[in-house]
């Protein structure tokens, strides 16, 4: 029978990722706010398929042909970093206009869409994440590993990555945080815009 155990490492390694503040977290929290809580969970799992995506990825080895071949690990950052900055940038100049929850609320299947194609665009806009879970694989995975090791683990990899923000999105669209996120609308767009910019460029210088 094989043994399981290194899934324990694996997904709290990860767990301990998921949880750090980040642009993931930042356009979770807004989207959840500023929208409907059935688009924040959709956006959550779009994160997840994002993380799993990654996870594949580090299965296949994409960390070898990165690290093979830096001009298109370079192309990435720079590249993912400037969406980053661009989605910033959409949420601070649209920081003023104001939101109608009832109107958004009524949009159905067509905003969840769009929601979930968010969370996974922003999630695999940094190609760094694909390094790190190469890292935390190489650090607990078996010496061997079976087809169904390897599907459970990419099971794991969404479950863990989907949920959090899953519980991210539940809370803050709840009633209290939604009338704060109304009443200081303009600022924390605002912020938020600013932190994915920040994010972004940030990104973006670290391809030197």
């Amino acid at each position: 029978m094989e043994n399981y155990a290194p899934l324990l490492g694996i997904c709290a390694a990860l767990t301990v990722g998921v949880v750090s503040p980040g642009p993931s977290f930042v356009m979770i929290a807004r989207t959840a706010m500023a929208s409907t809580r059935a688009e924040g969970v959709s956006a959550a799992i779009g994160m997840g398929m994002g993380g799993t995506l990654f996870a594949l990825a580090a299965l296949l080895g994409l960390q070898g042909i990165l690290l093979a071949l830096p001009v298109l690990f370079i192309a990435l950052k720079v590249l993912g970093g400037l969406y980053l900055a661009y989605l910033g940038f959409k949420i601070w100049r649209g920081a003023a206009e104001p939101l109608q929850i009832a109107a958004t609320e009524a949009s159905g299947e067509r905003n969840l869409r769009k929601s979930l194609l968010l969370g996974f665009t922003t999630q695999v806009s940094n190609p760094k994440t694909s390094i790190v879970y190469a890292s935390v694989f190489a650090a607990f995975m078996p010496a061997t590993q079976s087809l169904g090791f390897d599907v459970l683990l990419l099971a794991c990899v969404f479950i863990i990555e989907a949920s959090w923000y899953a519980i991210v999105a539940v809370a803050l669209s709840s009633e209290k945080p939604r009338t704060t996120y109304l009443r200081y609308k303009q600022w924390l767009d605002r912020v938020a815009g600013g932190v994915m910019m920040a994010l972004g460029i940030k990104l973006v210088a670290s391809a030197r």
